[in-house]
Formats: structure tokens, C-alpha cells, sequence
């Protein structure tokens, strides 16, 4: 199956996320409003934008739908991030195999190279990657670190120093009841994983 990339055409965009959501639960009647404010004034841009972030969502349960368009803004970046990985194979990839593996050995700096021995890895898998042009191949690796800034995966773009990530009681039950292995993203270890805090009633 060949990864989707649509992801280029917005970051984690969480406050435009949080209206989408709450778009998507009270009736698309009031979409033409949340794509002029997505796109600044701009209604074809922001209905761009909207139909990402609507692909995004979709790939939530209800339950996390319906959190997120209530949560704080830490937790509904954590949703937002979530619903990313569930949709995006590449990044979701990147964040396990590559970030994951890195905070599991301490070692918290991402290089340049470590992200292009991951892609090429890749692209010995995916055909199309090698098809893509130098411009789209930047752009996929600029919007893929501004996402993890975004969603506090990383510190910054610049240093792209992986941080530890905490999830409240609400969010990790959201995402055990769809897919504990899920929580990988979140740099969660096997045995965290396999031992939820949450008892069988």
C-alpha cells in the first residue's frame, strides 16, 4: 500500500483541528464559516485545509471525536497527534521506529541523517518515495518536523531534541479502549503497555 503525504498540506493546526472537530459533531451546516477562518478570509484555502484535517479526524473513534472537541489544549494536541498517526503510515513509522527507539536508549537528538536512513529504508519498500521531486521530498521531511514540534514531540525544529511525553488518565483510556499498541507514539515501553492502570470491572 503506498503512504498517503496529503499530510504537507497542514501541520498539526490544532486550534483549526478543535474547530473542525466541533464542526464535524454539530452539522456540516456551519463549514463555509470554519473554511473562511481557516483560511484566513480564504474559503477555497480553507476548505483545503478542512478536508486533512477532516481525513484526520475520521480515523478517531467517537469517543476521541467527541473528547477532543471539549479537551484542554494539551490533551487535544495529544488527539490531534493521535488521529495524525492513525492516518499517516509514514509518520506513524518514523515516531515508533525511529523516535521511540531513541528515547528507549536515552539518546533524545534526532539527526538529519538518522531521518534520511529511515526514508531510504522506506523507499526500498515504497517505490514511490524514490518517484517524488527534491522540492516534495523537503517538503514532506519539513511539515513531518513541524507536526512533532507541534505536538511537543520534539523541542523545535531547529534541534529536534525528543521529549518525554505524559498522558493524562482520560487520554491513555481513550486510546487503550481503541488500540493499546497505539501508545507507542507516545513512547509508551512494552511492559507499560501491557500493564494498564485501568481495572477490569
Amino acid at each position: 500500500m503506498k503512504y498517503s503525504l496529503s499530510y504537507t498540506a497542514a501541520s498539526l493546526r490544532i486550534h483549526d483541528t478543535i474547530l473542525v472537530a466541533k464542526a464535524m459533531i454539530d452539522g456540516d451546516n456551519i463549514f463555509n464559516s470554519v473554511d473562511e477562518e481557516i483560511g484566513n478570509g480564504k474559503s477555497a484555502t480553507g476548505k483545503r485545509i478542512r478536508s486533512e484535517l477532516m481525513k484526520r479526524l475520521s480515523n478517531l473513534t467517537p469517543e476521541q471525536l467527541s473528547y477532543l472537541k471539549d479537551a484542554n489544549l494539551d490533551d487535544a494536541s495529544k488527539i490531534a497527534f493521535l488521529s495524525i498517526c492513525k492516518t499517516y503510515d509514514f509518520i506513524h513509522q518514523f515516531v515508533v521506529e525511529v523516535l521511540r527507539e531513541k528515547m528507549i536508549q536515552f539518546d533524545y537528538t534526532v539527526t538529519d541523517g538518522e531521518y534520511l536512513s529511515f526514508f531510504n529504508r522506506k523507499a526500498e519498500l515504497h517505490p514511490e518515495l524514490e518517484e517524488i521531486s527534491d522540492s516534495t521530498s523537503y517538503k514532506i521531511k519539513q511539515v513531518l518536523f513541524k507536526i512533532l514540534e507541534e505536538a511537543g514531540i520534539i523541542d523545535s525544529t531547529r534541534a529536534k531534541t525528543v521529549q518525554p511525553q505524559f498522558l493524562s488518565s482520560a487520554v491513555e483510556r481513550l486510546i487503550r479502549d481503541d488500540n493499546e499498541q497505539l501508545l507507542r507514539i507516545f513512547f509508551y515501553s512494552d511492559t507499560d503497555i501491557n500493564t494498564s492502570p485501568f481495572l477490569t470491572q
